[in-house]
């Protein structure tokens, strides 16, 4: 096809290719045929997937570009099909998650003039985004493009949109497919520029530690900095908490491990906290979740924090030392200005405190999620990508399934978005074919993006897709127990079918989980099964509650290890 005959969606496609774009997730409709088209007119290596929902199709790219670091395509129709993907670009912003998203619009001329299907969607998505554009012609497709690849892949990665009007999608293509990118206030290649006066200060603080801790985010993961972070770990000998999403940028079954942070995290971890005379942050935000009470976070302590996005500094929390720039190219500079520390006596009084309040759970009394999710770890030695829902399923995966490298742990953090489990799933295991892709929801999460059934269906994903049923919003439940005299409103999901039928209708296997004593037998076949998709329905106890619990707005020394036996006051945080 001659640049001469070529339409804006064929440039638009073409570009897209050239970028290295493998998958576009979408669902059509009438603003968005000419791009629809375009991937039928123009010869790419490019694959589509035909989702049942938009928001499953942001969930997908999400998973894909969670499973590898790289992006992927989104492309929906105008109106509702746009509206429908403001769930998953939130999750993707607030997660820092790089995707493009394309979205059909009614002609340039009816914007404005409530034309059929039209909704001003780059006004609606400003808040949700990293950038958006609204298209203008034909000919600044291409660049545009490249603008959005650039956008969402640098500095502090997420979502950008590119609005379509239809006149300009279906409209002549005269213009050059070489036009360099507009982008004069945007310089992502400066965070590769360390500030040496901080790596100093950093240092200098570091060799006064005695009791420190080095608290590991995503964007370490981002920045693929894994490697730079056990070295630092490793030569201070200075033990290591992560962030939900920084699960796996250290390995979690290290020595040095201390888990999860936070209202959820491992006691040890948070006590590890309340006890630092230095708290090392490495691409984390400091969000709610972790510092608890921000008055009280880390106040006996010097804090470092090294973010790619200065926004982040002193935001929750007032720190000594602040770093701007890429994880592991600010490691890097540290890295040879520091020597080992006197750690020997925090690190025996972190292994008691590891030792005296274990990560557990009862082994009578029926079928528990935990003990899905240990049974779910051991079959698998901890290398299966998992994908979790939110809830207490979502905690006590991030408890009980260690990982030990990046990129195989996809939660949603920030947003935390129910439904986006299973089919951020399906984007992973397209990312990683040859991989072991676990989906792990629980009942309320999965239904509501269960019609994501026929796209695995479709495909013959083998993931495992686990449900873990307990008939309640579990988490939500839980705190009604403890912090409003068990007053049960909203919570109670009567009426759950029965999901392995359910996936029968699809044409998917499945088993059910009743008793303690079938978990490893069902686990192993359905591992064992790889002619498609497969679902796994543990019937679990209603009531369980998740240990430890910090309760939001509390501070870490507030933390409960079990069920308290006095009245809780209602927490001063929001969730």
């Amino acid at each position: 096809m001659s640049q001469q005959k070529m339409d804006g969606a064929q440039a638009l496609i073409k570009t897209l290719a050239d970028l290295g774009i493998e998958y576009v997730f979408g669902y059509s409709g009438g603003a968005a045929i000419p791009i629809f088209d375009a991937l039928q007119t123009v010869k790419t290596d490019m694959k589509f997937v035909l989702v049942r929902h938009e928001q499953g199709a942001v969930h997908m790219a999400d998973g894909y570009a969670r499973a590898t670091g790289k992006p992927a395509v989104v492309l929906v129709t105008s109106g509702p099909g746009a509206g429908n993907t403001i769930t998953g670009l939130m999750t993707a912003q607030m997660d820092s998650v790089p995707m493009i998203v394309l979205c059909g619009q009614t002609v340039s001329w009816m914007l404005g003039k409530d034309a059929f299907q039209e909704a001003d969607i780059f006004n609606i998505t400003a808040p949700v985004v990293k950038h958006n554009y609204l298209i203008k012609s034909s000919n600044s497709l291409p660049r545009i493009a490249k603008e959005a690849y650039h956008i969402a892949t640098t500095g502090r990665p997420g979502p950008v949109l590119i609005d379509i009007p239809k006149d300009f999608s279906q409209g002549p293509f005269t213009g050059t497919f070489d036009e360099p990118m507009d982008l004069p206030g945007y310089h992502p290649e400066e965070n590769f520029k360390i500030d040496q006066a901080g790596i100093k200060e950093a240092a200098r603080l570091l060799a006064g530690a005695k009791r420190p801790v080095i608290l590991a985010g995503q964007g370490a993961m981002i920045a693929r900095a894994d490697k730079e972070l056990l070295m630092l770990a490793e030569t201070l000998g200075c033990p290591v908490t992560t962030t939900l999403l920084g699960k796996g940028v250290f390995p979690e079954t290290h020595p040095l491990s201390l888990g999860m942070l936070g209202m959820h995290g491992t006691a040890y971890a948070n006590k590890a906290i309340v006890e630092a005379d230095l708290i090392f942050n490495v691409g984390s935000r400091f969000d709610d979740r972790i510092i608890g009470k921000p008055t009280m976070f880390g106040r006996n302590a010097k804090l470092i924090h090294i973010d790619i996005d200065a926004a982040e500094f002193h935001k929750m929390i007032k720190v000594d030392v602040t770093i701007k720039g890429d994880a592991k190219a600010a490691l890097s500079d540290l890295l040879p200005l520091v020597e080992k520390l006197p750690t020997e006596d925090w690190l025996a009084t972190l292994d008691g405190y590891k030792k005296k309040f274990p990560l557990s759970y009862k082994k009578q009394g029926g079928l528990r999620m935990q003990q899905v999710i240990d049974e779910l770890y051991t079959l698998t030695k901890g290398k299966a990508i998992i994908s979790t829902d939110v809830g207490q399923h979502q905690m006590w995966a991030a408890q009980f399934y260690k990982n030990d490298e990046s990129y195989h742990w996809l939660s949603s953090g920030g947003a935390g978005t129910m439904g986006f489990g299973f089919p951020a799933a399906i984007g992973a295991q397209l990312a990683c074919p040859d991989k072991l892709v676990v989906s792990i929801s629980g009942d309320g999460g999965f239904q509501m993006t269960l019609f994501e059934l026929a796209t695995a269906a479709i495909h013959k994903l083998p993931i495992k897709i686990l449900i873990l049923n307990n008939s309640y919003l579990g988490m939500v439940r839980q705190w009604q127990e403890l912090f409003f005299e068990n007053r049960e409103s909203g919570v109670d999901l009567i009426g759950n079918p029965d999901f392995v039928k359910l996936g029968e209708a699809y044409g998917i296997k499945g088993w059910h989980i009743r008793r303690p004593a079938d978990v490893e037998r069902v686990l192993q076949q359905a591992l064992d099964y790889n002619d498609g998709p497969c679902i796994i329905e543990a019937e679990c106890i209603k009531t369980e509650n998740v240990f430890p619990m910090i309760p939001a707005g509390a501070a870490l020394e507030d933390m409960i290890t079990e069920a308290p036996k006095q009245k809780m006051e209602k927490p001063t945080g929001s969730t």
